[in-house]
């Protein structure tokens, strides 16, 4: 009752728009940062809605919550009716906040769970209408996972498809043409290497790209946070290591907030204990395993305006 108390006493006083560190803090401790694990986040242009994800361990199963604007502060999270009943995760918006997209396993007939594909949602004067399948344009038997939308439609994601990637994982972009999506095509070596890139945000005016890559000769440990700007001629520079965010565990699922001032990521770096000077206690493991930095996801924010333009 103490903890549910002082939750809702912060989220009540929670503002909205705070502002972000300066260095990457967790992102509301207790209320959405928890020792469940929660990843990949996004926050509707108008400021409204903010979805993000919680997922089991070994991510067995995935679900898509919402918490909506109420005051300066946040209503308590939810699961989004859209979700829960198979494995969603990677909300995403557009431009507008008039699509949102998001990857799910769900079957597109039937009642059988398929592999993960994009879907999108557009909203209405009564609300977002039902999930459907992006289609053959942009999935395909393989996985599809991480949508980012730019201002001109096109997507961009990630996938494993051998026979068109650069490495073991990619990320892709099907442009929008004409009302429709074209078939994919994999970005250049300047964001893809023959290791692991996958889990990009692009910007609404596609100008950088920002996503993790695994196995990179810089990689600090699990995976790291990259950028790539464009140069003046639209092509993708070469992408820089982001190493005042990463960490020796996973740094993923980047997000930045429409305004740009505010980066938002997942990671699972932890503060558990290796070793012990002397034996611990059953209460001392129960207090670790069971607190925020138990080694499951957690959402970190930090000002973009002060990591962007590190070199």
């Amino acid at each position: 009752m103490k903890y549910l108390l002082c939750s809702l006493l912060m989220l009540a006083g929670l503002s909205v728009r705070s502002q972000a560190p300066t260095k990457p803090a967790v992102y509301q401790e207790g209320i959405v940062s928890t020792n469940l694990s929660e990843r990949d986040m996004a926050i509707s242009p108008d400021g409204n809605e903010m979805y993000y994800t919680i997922q089991s361990g070994m991510g067995v199963f995935s679900t898509i919550v919402v918490m909506k604007k109420k005051g300066n502060g946040w209503t308590a999270p939810e699961i989004a009716p859209f979700s829960g009943m198979f494995s969603d995760l990677e909300p995403a918006f557009n431009h507008d906040g008039s699509k949102l997209f998001f990857c799910s396993n769900r079957p597109t007939s039937g009642d059988q769970k398929k592999d993960y594909d994009i879907w999108v949602m557009d909203k209405s004067g009564a609300g977002w209408g039902y999930p459907r399948n992006l289609g053959p344009a942009v999935n395909t038997a393989a996985d599809e996972y991480y949508p980012s939308v730019g201002k001109s439609g096109n997507i961009y994601f990630t996938a494993e498809y051998p026979e068109k990637g650069i490495g073991r994982e990619d990320i892709h972009v099907s442009k929008w043409i004409d009302g429709s999506y074209q078939a994919s095509a994999v970005l250049d070596t300047a964001v893809n290497s023959k290791m692991y890139e996958f889990n990009a945000f692009v910007s609404a005016d596609e100008s950088f790209i920002i996503f993790t890559s695994y196995g990179r000769k810089d990689d600090a440990g699990g995976g790291d946070l990259y950028i790539s700007e464009k140069d003046a001629s639209g092509q993708w520079m070469k992408a820089r290591n982001m190493v005042e965010l990463n960490s020796t565990r996973l740094d993923y699922c980047p997000y930045v907030s429409p305004d740009q001032k505010t980066l938002y990521f997942t990671s699972n770096r932890h503060d558990l204990m290796s070793s012990y000077k002397k034996p611990t206690t059953l209460d001392q493991l129960r207090k670790s395993y069971q607190g925020m930095l138990n080694g499951t996801d957690n959402l970190y924010w930090v000002s973009f305006e002060s990591v962007r333009s590190k070199k």
